[in-house]
């Protein structure tokens, strides 16, 4: 494998071409961007190591040339402490990694490593759509990697011109180490995008660490992600690892990276920057090699502007998005959601595929469907758990949605009414006797209602009043509500309604 190095610093140039020696490697070594390019010209290399600045020009412009020219050299670039920006932007423009000076000589062999791994993905043209005769070739492109990745992209039913893109999109990025954000509503399949991302990439043999940022209570969250030290606190009877030395060599998932408090967040962008995390309890830092893909249904760039979420870890997750697309942008997906959705259903019930009525996908399609896909498998799940034949008949559906409705609208209006009475009385009255009790009444009415018109669906409700999970959580719990069938009914029929 063939390498270069650019530097200007003879004592690092030296100190990275013997490491790399060591490793096997041949290298050549420049100290100036226009020696690189003389040397770029004159033959091929497997990887370039830059420095960001060089006495005359930046890094950037090896980089640039090697997108521009198309050559398939990967491209790490090296960035001085705190410079955060440099090494987004270098991202951004197609860098496989970055590495922050001082360089951590075990980080460094890691990170070259991989890239001299990391193989271009191939690409055939997608299927031809009848929307796609006045397209040029470029925009009828979709990557599609072979084996582990191919069925990690098939798990991402549809072939709707919104699902194209997206599968092209995390073929591409899957091949760099860039973090990237996948936003979305809630219920469209965000975390399959992320495992998409890990099975396409040269990182797929490693583990893949989803966490649910939002389901952790705050002031387990550092414990939790950096692990902890026997000892460092009540009840730590041994050393243990936290999510980012689970995922050593793989990719840590952040879902509903929004829901992470400030005081987290800061702790999390010096552990994305520094690539090292301390556990409590340690006097020493722990190199961790983790990929970061994060996910949210939040609008992070208003969360930002509002101060609930930093502008810095935002600009360092945000480096390369992908956006899924709501399923009522990709209505034409139905049918074939319904096949593979009943046929998951069907084999975890041990029983024949049901077969769907002409009519029913059209009736599926007249459906708001707010909840995305989730809320397509609930309806397949109840109606798989009601039907009486072998078929699916529309007459089904369209009576369980219409009763549904029904009955949400007017458990609706019985609430709204008892809210009216409330402050009707309120208003008749100087003052309540008691102010607490008061609000807490109001507060509580208002969450029966927002529970009941999302159907118990505890996350649906929290986005309706601004709330994160863990907030509505404990507003149920502490103003004593009762959730149908106990705590676990709120999951809804296949336990996803709280994801």
């Amino acid at each position: 494998m063939q390498i270069l190095v650019v530097d200007d610093e003879p004592d690092l140039r030296i100190l990275y071409e013997l490491t790399l020696l060591r490793e096997g490697y041949r290298v050549e070594a420049a100290g100036t961007v226009a020696e690189a390019q003389r040397l770029l010209d004159a033959g091929r290399f497997d990887v370039v190591i830059t420095d960001m600045r060089l006495p005359d020009g930046l890094g950037m412009e090896i980089l640039q040339r090697a997108h521009r020219e198309q050559r398939g050299e990967r491209c790490i670039v090296m960035t001085a402490y705190g410079s955060a920006e440099n090494a987004v932007e270098a991202l951004k423009a197609g860098a496989f990694d970055y590495l922050t000076k001082p360089v951590d000589l075990k980080q460094f062999r890691g990170v070259v490593a991989a890239a001299v791994q990391a193989q271009p993905v191939a690409m055939k043209p997608a299927r031809p759509s009848a929307d796609d005769s006045g397209k040029t070739a470029a925009t009828a492109v979709t990557v599609l990697p072979d084996g582990v990745g191919m069925a990690a992209l098939d798990r991402l039913v549809g072939d709707s011109e919104p699902m194209r893109r997206v599968k092209s999109r995390i073929a591409k990025v899957a091949r760099g180490m860039a973090p990237v954000l996948v936003r979305g509503e809630s219920g469209t399949g965000k975390e399959l995008v992320a495992r998409a991302v890990h099975a396409c990439s040269q990182r797929s043999d490693g583990p893949f660490v989803a966490v649910n940022c939002g389901a952790i209570p705050e002031n387990l969250l550092e414990a939790e992600f950096f692990g902890a030290r026997k000892g460092s606190y009540t009840g730590s009877a041994a050393d243990r690892d936290g999510y980012f030395q689970a995922a050593r060599g793989g990719t840590l998932f952040l879902d509903e990276i929004g829901d992470l408090p400030l005081a987290m967040q800061s702790k999390l962008l010096r552990a994305i920057q520094e690539r090292s995390v301390r556990p409590i309890g340690s006097t020493q830092e722990d190199a961790v090699d983790v990929r970061i893909v994060s996910a949210t249904h939040k609008d992070l760039q208003a969360e930002v502007q509002a101060g609930r979420f930093r502008q810095d870890l935002f600009y360092r997750l945000n480096v390369i998005e992908i956006a899924v697309p709501a399923l009522r942008d990709r209505r034409e997906d139905l049918p074939a959601l319904c096949a593979a959705l009943l046929a998951r259903i069907a084999h975890d019930a041990a029983m024949p595929v049901p077969v769907l009525s002409p009519g029913v996908v059209d009736e599926l399609a007249c459906q708001p469907l707010h909840g995305n896909v989730r809320e397509l498998e609930n309806l397949l799940h109840r109606a798989v758990a009601l039907n009486d034949g072998d078929e699916l008949h529309l007459d089904f559906i369209g009576g369980e949605s219409a009763s549904n409705l029904t009955v949400a609208s007017s458990s609706a209006s019985a609430a709204t009414a008892s809210v009216f009475q409330a402050q009707a009385a309120a208003s008749s009255s100087e003052v309540p006797a008691d102010l607490q009790v008061y609000l807490d009444q109001q507060e509580r009415e208002i969450l029966v209602r927002a529970l009941r018109e999302s159907n118990f669906n505890r996350t649906a409700a929290a986005a309706r009043l601004g709330l994160s999970l863990r907030q509505i959580r404990y507003r149920i719990a502490r103003l004593g509500i009762a959730m149908p069938n106990g705590d676990d009914a709120a999951a809804g029929p296949n336990g996803f309604a709280d994801e």
